[in-house]
């Protein structure tokens, strides 16, 4: 096996601060719920680039942040967690972005809010002075927090390179259209599936003609995440579902466990693995990390997932 530590990701995108609330009881609706409230670092690119730091991949952020505290502590604790911060781009005309979430008593996300004004001052201008800088990269990561114009610069500028991509939400999906031809590794959910192609996606005939339109319009690879249906995955030759694996942990926030997935699939697309030992790892990944309360598992690494996988293979 090739060690990732040869080998340089760039994840491009948002980074915030995730507020998260979980009730102790089932959640009453337009009242006051006791539980607990806990603040932690987050962003859909940041959480990839922090997970994959901890599986020993060496990794560039690159981001926006205010020019203030919650700026000033994502910078502190990126460079604590190993993530080279160098290209974040720290700006005073909008806040650090913010992600306030309502989770239920299982852990289960109700509702959030997201505040991400300030990912639309991350444009391809300001970019394009680190292009030689991103261009040593092993595989480009981008979310769909960008907007239309960085999306196209880094899709076009960097069309000979491996791009993976999020969808992040049902409301920023959309974006990433004009540009599947050049994502190779597609990460979704299904609400997000649905949102991004205009198909349905419920059941399993739906989502394979979903898949079929993903790919038509060039996507390599597609992955959507179904919660407790597993995992769907295809190329343009193959499809399957990965049902979740039957060590269930106990869910303490499953806010992150996305994020932690595609960081999965990137390290094993390093690795050259196939694309179902791929998902394997990369489930195993999500599942320590909704054991956590912080959006990001401080128990996640290669010898963690191992170990993961061992327990399942055991039952």
């Amino acid at each position: 096996m090739s060690s990732t530590n040869t080998q340089f990701v760039t994840v491009i995108g948002g980074a915030s601060i995730d507020i998260h609330g979980k009730s102790t009881d089932a959640i009453r609706d337009r009242d006051s719920n006791p539980g607990k409230v806990r603040t932690s670092p987050g962003g859909v690119a940041r959480n990839i680039a922090e997970n994959l730091t901890r599986l020993d991949v060496n990794c560039r952020l690159v981001t926006a942040i205010g020019d203030d505290q919650h700026g000033e502590m994502l910078l502190a604790q990126g460079s604590a967690s190993g993530i080279d911060m160098q290209l974040v781009q720290q700006m005073d005309s909008a806040p650090t972005s913010t992600y306030l979430a309502v989770l239920d008593d299982t852990g289960d996300m109700q509702l959030a809010i997201s505040d991400m004004r300030i990912m639309d001052e991350l444009s391809a201008e300001r970019l394009a002075a680190h292009q030689s800088a991103i261009e040593e990269s092993s595989l480009i990561i981008l979310d769909a927090n960008l907007p239309d114009d960085t999306l196209a610069w880094i899709t076009g500028t960097f069309s000979g390179h491996t791009i993976f991509a999020d969808t992040v939400s049902t409301a920023k999906a959309p974006r990433l259209l004009p540009y599947l031809h050049a994502i190779h590794t597609l990460k979704t959910g299904t609400i997000e599936a649905e949102a991004l192609t205009g198909l349905e996606a419920t059941s399993d005939g739906e989502i394979q003609k979903l898949a079929e339109w993903v790919h038509s319009h060039g996507v390599a690879r597609l992955l959507v995440t179904r919660g407790e249906h597993g995992i769907f995955y295809s190329t343009d030759r193959t499809r399957a579902i990965m049902a979740p694996h039957q060590n269930i942990p106990e869910i303490s926030n499953t806010t992150g466990a996305g994020d932690a997935f595609l960081a999965g699939i990137a390290y094993s697309w390093l690795q050259q693995w196939s694309l179902e030992r791929s998902v394997h790892f990369a489930m195993a990944a999500a599942q320590i990390t909704i054991r956590s309360h912080t959006t990001c598992s401080p128990a996640l690494s290669v010898a963690a997932i191992r170990q993961e996988l061992d327990q399942i293979n055991a039952e």
